[in-house]
Formats: C-alpha cells, structure tokens, sequence
C-alpha cells in the first residue's frame, strides 16, 4: 500500500512581510501629525465649503427659507442674466490689461534687481513691500494717488504738460485701466518669483553668446526667456486667476460703477449672495466662475506646450 505525501510549494516571488521598525512607525505617526492641522483646515475652510456649495447650486437655498432641490434652475438662470454677461464682460477686460501689465512689470523689475547694482537688498524690499499691504489699504491709498482734484497724477499732468487729468474712478472710460494700473504695487510677488528664476540662470551660456556677438537683446530672447518660461507660464496662470478674483477694489472705491464698468464677476457674487441672499444662486455664480478659470488654465498649459522648455525635456 503506497501513501501519497503532498507537499505545498511555497510561491516563488512572495516575500516574507517584514513587520514596520518603531523608529519607523514613529515618523508615520510625526508625518500624520505634521500635517493633521493642514488636511483639518483644507476639510473645514476649503474642501467642505466647496461640496456644500456644489450641493447649494442645485437649490434654491437661502438663509430665511428652507431648502428646495430645483435642478439646473439656477444655471439656466444664470446664462440668461444680462448682468451676467456684463459682469464677464467687465472681467475679461480688465484680466486683458492687468495680466500682460503685471507680467512685463514684474519681469523688468527683475531684471533690473538682477544686475550688480548697490543697494540691491532696499530696492527689492522696496518694490516687495506694497504686495503685503492690505488690499483696502491699497484701494484707499489709489483713490488718493489718482484723487482727479489733488491726486499727484493729475498734479503732475497740469504742472508739467498743462493737461486735466481725468475723473480715473468717475470715467466710465478709464476705470478700468485705472484698476488696472493698480497692480503697480502689487506686482511685488511676481517680481521676487521671476527674480529667483533669473538668479539661478547660469552665467557660462551669456559669457559664450557675448563672445559670440550676441547682444543684450538676444541673449535675453535667445537665452533668458527659454530657461524662464515655465516660470513665466506659472507667473501668467497666477496673474490670470488673481486678475478673476478682484473685489475689494472695487466694493471699496467705485461699489461696481460708473455705468457697471467696475461691476466685476465676483462683485456680483457677492451682492448676489450677501445683499439678495440668494446661496444657492450665487454658488451657482461660485462654479461657474471656477469652470472658466479651470478652461482657461488648461488652456494656457495646452497653447503652451511647445513654447515652455523644462530641464527634463531632450
């Protein structure tokens, strides 16, 4: 009588669990903690708040009444709003100023902070510090530089060329511009982004394209912009969401006019919120504002794919 013994065959590629050393599980329970205060936050101000506001657009929630689910109501309501399209409008071409402006200032301040200069440590704190004061503080000290009756541009327009200056903030024509031209002193967080990518450029390639006989000109084209550019791209893409989110300037100096020309997609939000208190339309406005950002950010890493040079690529 013969027996039969089977043996199991362990898998060859199944390695034994090793269990985690406590020096281990101790950085696991540091890193949770770490950044426990940061998912809590995100959860509290950020992610929470942007569910139930995705929730509240689907209804017709405001605070004195109850909640009543109504679909896509409010977003067809929406897209038929003339103030909608005014307030984007307004936006759009304030955004068609402001960024170019932001971006070409920053970087030329850079570049100018990036030469061997004396002094360099004041003047970049100089042109830094307007960037950290506080947006009313700002829109009050704008509303006395460009004050049409003792403002120091108009000041400076009639002693020195004879001209009278304009009503900046009263002109339906140059409101915007005006709002625009406010990014003067707050373009300091552009220029330290643009001067740290200048600083870490090396000097060898400037060194061989001057021997070469290539001017200032084009060794900034030929050299300074390619290695630049995805900061460039980043700086864009911040100027862009940033010039889509003004607000205070606004509500501080013109409340939305003359003539709705300062009636911006997020004052509108606001009012619509906060003076009709209409939540649930207004978080309707809230997502729509953050699918044009979302489109046109994606659009710009896509226009941009084959202008924007990484060190990865070959």
């Amino acid at each position: 009588m013969s027996v039969e013994i089977k043996k199991e065959i362990p898998p060859l590629n199944k390695e034994p669990i090793q269990k985690a050393s406590p020096s281990t599980r101790r950085e696991e329970r540091y890193f949770w903690l770490f950044i426990s205060p940061w998912v809590v936050g995100f959860t509290l101000f950020i992610g929470g708040p942007m569910l139930a506001s995705l929730y509240f657009s689907f209804t017709d929630y405001s605070i004195l009444s109850a909640i009543n689910f109504v679909g896509i109501q409010n977003f067809m309501n929406l897209f038929q709003d003339p103030i909608f399209y005014r307030s984007l409008f307004v936006t759009f071409a304030y955004a068609a100023l402001a960024v170019p402006f932001t971006m070409i200032l920053g970087l030329s301040l850079a570049l100018l902070l990036n030469a061997n200069i004396k002094g360099q440590a004041f003047f970049r704190t100089f042109f830094y510090a307007p960037s950290i004061i506080s947006g009313v503080s700002v829109a009050f000290l704008w509303m006395w530089i460009l004050n049409p009756q003792f403002g120091i541009v108009n000041s400076f327009l009639y002693n020195t060329f004879g001209i009278t200056g304009p009503g900046w903030f009263t002109d339906p024509l140059t409101v915007i511009p005006s709002f625009a031209l406010m990014q003067l002193t707050a373009v300091g967080g552009t220029m330290i982004i643009f001067l740290a990518s200048l600083q870490q450029l090396p000097k060898e390639l400037y060194e061989s394209a001057a021997i070469d006989g290539a001017n200032m000109w084009a060794r900034f084209r030929k050299i300074t912009v390619p290695l630049i550019s995805p900061v460039i791209l980043f700086n864009g893409i911040i100027a862009l969401i940033s010039s889509f989110q003004i607000f205070t300037q606004a509500y501080v100096i013109t409340d939305g006019g003359p003539d709705w020309m300062s009636y911006f997609y997020v004052y509108y939000l606001f009012e619509t919120a906060f003076f009709q208190n209409r939540i649930g339309y207004a978080s309707a406005q809230a997502w729509i504002l953050f699918l044009i950002i979302f489109v046109l950010t994606f659009l710009s890493l896509y226009v941009s794919r084959k202008s924007v040079h990484y060190e990865y690529d070959k």
